[in-house]
């Protein structure tokens, strides 16, 4: 007997099920962590800050001086910190997310800090409500992998962006030492092989991921390695992809070397995830 077929899920069914999800803003963790319960003027430069401190690297993709003037998207705005910082430079600032929720925390975050020349709207990454050749920077930094249609999304990415404009993306890396090593060590430490009802590795591998309050894991989410990535983005003339990001070491639940000393060295060849910076 053949093997039945993998039922794969409707776009337009996973796109409802991310814009349930996605209304509990990515962030969220953070700002619990740092008892923030409220959208203050305070209590956003607070969390900001501490967003900036836990990804230093994320200052040097977004170039002050060379996004002056320039027409500047954004997909997946989340809790609005790297929003912000690119409508605070850009000459025009638009916003796009699936759910309602970022995007009314970025529009809050706009009209807070009195700035005109930005806008945020729902919309998908896989049918952008943008002209051809219309902008000069797309940023995507932990979105596209969540659409279900990485290849589409970057084709959407590439008709919008004007000759010589650069697409900022972050993805995550298939070949993490979260993925290579964490994952298949803590799913043998719990004994989850042993299990009748167990959860196949990739998918417990998946829900160390983003989860909600409840722990519930994304609705979807996608894993690339540095050869995808040159296929997924063919089209553009120049490339670089840069592994950054990385969990602390950990021996029994103790942390033996912090995150904060793997970053520049193993976080930049087995990072959690990777940075592309493509020029169309």
């Amino acid at each position: 007997m053949s093997p039945q077929p993998t039922m794969i899920e409707p776009q337009h069914e996973l796109d409802r099920r991310n814009q349930t999800f996605w209304s509990e803003l990515c962030g969220s963790g953070l700002a619990r962590q740092l008892g923030i319960t409220d959208a203050s003027r305070e209590s956003l430069a607070r969390f900001d800050h501490a967003y900036m401190a836990l990804y230093p690297y994320l200052s040097r993709y977004v170039p002050a001086d060379q996004l002056r003037g320039r027409r500047v998207v954004e997909i997946g705005l989340g809790y609005g910190t790297l929003g912000q910082l690119l409508a605070g430079v850009a000459s025009e600032y638009h916003g796009i997310d699936i759910s309602p929720g970022p995007v009314a925390m970025m529009r809050h975050r706009l009209a807070q800090s009195g700035i005109a020349r930005g806008s945020a709207a729902q919309g998908s990454a896989l049918d952008l409500p943008l002209h051809d050749a219309s902008v000069d920077f797309v940023y995507s930094i932990g979105c596209l992998h969540h659409t279900g249609d990485v290849g589409r999304s970057v084709e959407e990415i590439h008709r919008v962006l004007r000759p010589n404009g650069r697409a900022v993306i972050m993805l995550y890396n298939q070949h993490s030492f979260r993925r290579l090593v964490w994952a298949p060590l803590s799913y043998v430490r719990h004994g989850w092989f042993l299990q009748r009802r167990r959860p196949a590795l990739a998918d417990f591998a998946r829900a160390s991921y983003d989860v909600d309050s409840q722990g519930a894991p994304a609705p979807h989410t996608d894993f690339h390695s540095r050869r995808d990535i040159r296929r997924l983005f063919r089209r553009f003339s120049s490339v670089t992809v840069e592994s950054q990001n990385i969990d602390p070491w950990a021996v029994v639940g103790r942390i033996v070397i912090p995150r904060e000393r793997l970053l520049g060295s193993l976080g930049r060849i087995l990072g959690l995830d990777l940075y592309v910076v493509a020029r169309k």
